[in-house]
């Protein structure tokens, strides 16, 4: 009796170039098709994975993740699925898993280390559970705030989301695709998508090549230069052509300048959308072609993408040495992560010990305290006036006496909306409908009940509703079947709500309002005209302010809102964004002194919606600064956060100023912590080339650097930045340095009034030659 000879394409002893040609050869056209198709596991399972060949799925309950690999075993060729899902800040849709702040919470911390940290945790807890593919980071650059997904951004500077994107990129992929705990990190959304239309979703954006290289390519560049296996296309289109068909930005751009060799896919059902919605595509056939010929290689839940690529051959539009393309890209993951030996399913023992572990609590903690912004102060926090805590987390250097604190308004203590978006029961998936496990989720009103003084009183009211729903009235599905987020009807004030948080503020010595946005206000298709406060929480805050109490805001919100005066003349501002699981014991560490506030805004708040856009980046050149009606600068600017002391800057000094191109600048400043706690300073620079070729952005962010402050210290703390990077677009879209005078700016923020100026010089030189091009053009 012989052993059988097993097919190449098995055969580890080869090298991964020929399995993937020895596999290709053995496929039908219709094998190959089904290859391109990621598919919502929550509809046919049998139908997708048998009859159409899919090379991978998405939302997959964890039974689900077991019955696709027994369904794979009876195919013909037996190859293994690509499981991809949504773990945006966490292992979103596993009961039980590590939900961490989101993402425009965690870029509040500035803090590259935390975030690949963050990112290293989750592809742990992911990996063991069958799951080898995240949709994750997010590097789109918020511009409009009305904009539903603003809480999956890292906020509006390119290099901020730059360094937090590349560092979740690495934590996600960890040592390579070979290891066990490594998931794949997606890139998303390639490119300029959040350019929209009145904050409307996936609108067109209305965007030049130039300020594509300009603002919002350079992230995408960083991190595909740095490996990030795939990239996610956006749903909008750019000068009229859909980007999963835009030749110039996949080709010319990210496989040409870029020299990208990683997977590209699409978003969800974009080949679809090219037929039914934005009408550019007369059917699947010509739809499939298209997308197949601009080199996308995964295709995400356009089920008619199956039959339209079978017809395209059919007609001619399209060859199958296209396909093979494609196809191989896709199979050079599967033998990379080594699916075919292993095809890395759920691991009961990894999931008893990696899921919702103990390290990675603390660490979802640590981030948490770091997320939190404190905007306004007017000495009432810290209210225990603490710095330190017994073993149960108590403040212990409380104020003298017993205190009264008056916890109230509609997020005070609602776990799931603390969790944000992409989370539990936030409504992508099916399978967890009532969300994570309430015990593993602190509120604030948890918080402070389990932090403040054991003999201190802690009452809570509502105090107002934010929203009722109902459906929309062109129906409750599109036309491709996805559910259409119902409408949003706030709610009225109610006066016995008010009254019975008004009663307890009249009985307290502060009061602590919890505020913000609910999820049916968040997401996909979720944009809102709005920026104001939902529902009844205006007037729950109005009359709170009435009763004198010292009211303490906690803003948990998903994005900046337009604040009223009730909360910018309150005694105390905290924005929290979406903190996560220990979300609520971080807050309350915070207000009782027991942590020191860190979190500096990575976006800018505005005072009014008729003044977007706000970011602090802004192209030079208007009439005057304000409006008629209103100025013009932010309630709250980027890189703005307080401190429980205060931070003087001084002596900013350039060490030598007159530079070359291949030079580094280098200064110096003094930092000084004049009170008596102490201080974690995030000490930004920006730069200002003060005359331009062509216009450009009055200042921009290049660096930043985190020094610990113990109270009463002064340090010097030494700043650097290659001169490379001080880089504009030209008229002709080439990114250079160019020669003049610069300004490097220096201080706690991004507010004019803050930082400190000291002027250095680059030097001309001839016109560089072809050869030495380089080192005067940077493409970052």
């Amino acid at each position: 009796m012989t052993t059988a000879t097993i097919p190449n394409y098995l055969d580890i002893s080869l090298p991964v170039a020929d399995r993937i040609a020895d596999l290709l050869g053995r496929m039908t056209v219709e094998e190959k098709i089904g290859q391109m198709l990621q598919l919502d596991a929550r509809d046919d399972l049998e139908d997708q994975v048998v009859r159409m060949h899919a090379g991978s799925i998405l939302h997959a309950s964890p039974e689900k993740v077991l019955r696709a690999r027994e369904l794979t075993l009876q195919t013909r060729l037996k190859i293994p699925l690509l499981v991809g899902e949504d773990c945006i800040h966490g292992h979103s849709f596993w009961e039980g898993a590590t939900i961490y702040p989101t993402q425009l919470g965690m870029a509040a911390t500035w803090d590259a280390g935390l975030a690949e940290r963050v990112a290293r945790a989750t592809a742990v807890e992911v990996s063991a559970t069958g799951i080898h593919w995240t949709f994750s980071p997010v590097l789109c650059i918020t511009r409009d705030l009305r904009w539903g997904r603003v809480d999956e951004t890292f906020g509006e500077d390119p290099f901020l989301i730059g360094e937090l994107a590349s560092a979740m990129v690495r934590g996600y992929q960890g040592g390579g695709l070979d290891d066990p705990t490594a998931i794949l990190a997606t890139a998303k959304h390639f490119a300029g998508y959040s350019e929209t239309q009145g904050g409307r979703d996936a609108s067109e954006a209305d965007l030049s090549r130039r300020k594509l290289r300009s603002w919002f390519l350079p992230p995408f560049e960083r991190v595909a230069k740095e490996g990030c296996r795939t990239f996610m296309l956006g749903y909008q289109t750019t000068d009229g052509v859909p980007i999963t068909v835009n030749d110039w930005l996949l080709n010319d751009v990210l496989r040409g300048e870029w020299g990208y060799t990683g997977t590209l896919i699409t978003d969800w059902d974009n080949v679809g959308r090219m037929v039914w919605e934005q009408k550019v595509q007369p059917d699947y056939a010509h739809a499939a072609a298209a997308a197949v010929l601009a080199g996308n290689d995964m295709i995400m839940t356009t089920p008619g993408f199956f039959q339209g690529a079978q017809d395209a051959l059919a007609q001619g539009l399209l060859t199958e040495e296209a396909l093979d393309r494609a196809v191989a890209r896709i199979l050079l993951l599967k033998f990379e992560f080594g699916l075919f030996e292993d095809p890395r399913l759920p691991d009961r023992e990894r999931i008893a010990t990696a899921v919702g572990s103990a390290g990675h609590t603390a660490l979802n903690l640590e981030v948490a305290r770091r997320s939190l912004v404190l905007l306004a102060n007017d000495g009432t926090l810290p209210l225990a006036g603490g710095l330190t805590a017994d073993e149960s987390g108590r403040a212990v250097a409380a104020a003298s006496g017993s205190r009264r604190i008056a916890v109230v308004g509609p997020l005070a203590d609602d776990a799931q909306t603390q969790l944000g978006d992409w989370a539990g029961s936030s409504g992508q998936v099916d399978w967890i409908p009532d969300g994570h496990p309430r015990e593993m989720i602190s509120t604030v009103l948890d918080g402070l009940r389990a932090h403040a003084p054991a003999d201190w009183e802690i009452t809570h009211a509502r105090g107002a509703d934010i929203l009722a729903l109902e459906e929309d009235p062109e129906g409750a599905f599109f036309p491709d079947g996805q559910p259409r987020p119902q409408v949003v009807l706030p709610s009225a004030p109610d006066a016995d709500l008010i009254a019975e948080a008004v009663a307890a503020a009249e009985g307290a010595d502060c009061v602590v309002a919890v505020v913000g946005d609910r999820i049916e206000l968040v997401g996909e298709g979720r944009s809102t005209a709005t920026l104001e406060l939902v529902g009844g929480q205006l007037a729950l805050l109005e009359a709170l302010a009435a009763t004198g109490t010292p009211l303490v805001v906690v803003l948990l919100a998903s994005k900046p809102h337009v604040l009223p005066r009730t909360v910018t003349d309150a005694a105390a501002l905290l924005w929290a964004a979406n903190p996560g699981m220990r979300g609520g014991q971080a807050v309350a560490e915070l207000l009782l002194g027991l942590i020191e506030p860190s979190g500096r805004l990575p976006i800018s708040f505005a005072r009014h919606a008729g003044q977007l856009p706000i970011y602090y980046n802004q192209i030079r050149g208007q009439h005057g600064d304000r409006y008629a009606d209103l100025t013009q600068s932010p309630a709250f600017a980027f890189g703005e956060g307080l401190s429980y002391t205060t931070v003087e800057y001084s002596a900013l000094r350039v060490v030598e100023a007159d530079l070359r191109r291949e030079d580094t600048v280098r200064a110096l400043v003094d930092l000084h912590n004049t009170g008596d706690r102490p201080a974690h300073e995030i000490v930004q620079v920006y730069v200002r080339d003060s005359v331009t070729s062509v216009s450009w952005a009055d200042k921009e962010l290049k660096a930043y650097r985190h020094v610990e402050l113990q109270p009463g210290e002064t340090v010097t703390v030494e700043l650097s930045l290659p001169v490379a990077e001080c880089t504009i677009v030209d008229a002709a879209g080439r990114r250079l340095v160019e020669a003049g005078e610069f300004e490097l700016l220096v201080g706690p923020s991004s507010g004019d009034d803050v930082l400190l100026s000291a002027r250095f010089h680059v030097a001309d030189a001839a016109a560089p030659s072809a050869a030495a091009a380089a080192n005067v053009v940077e493409r970052r």
